[in-house]
């Protein structure tokens, strides 16, 4: 789930493999594209965090991140975790 911390999202999703976390990141990619809002993260082995606020809002927690984080969720991969 979404933790609402130090004026951001954070949420952790763990894969079954890198290659697995790989192809999420992509498919986030291209909804943060579509959106013209795209989140701070980090990928280790199988594992994707992110970090979402809203820079022009002076790094605040927007609807535009709740409504990503919304669509993250809708990507996740089956059996992930997090």
């Amino acid at each position: 789930m979404w933790e609402e911390k130090e004026n951001s999202l954070l949420r952790t999703i763990t894969c079954a493999n890198f290659s697995e976390a790989f192809a999420f990141m992509t498919r986030v990619a291209l909804e943060a594209e579509k959106r013209d809002h795209h989140p701070a993260w980090t990928n280790v082995y199988n594992r994707v965090e992110f970090r979402l606020n809203t820079h022009s809002a002076g790094d605040k927690v927007t609807q535009k991140d709740r409504d990503l984080a919304a669509a993250i969720d809708r990507l996740i991969p089956p059996g992930a975790k997090g």
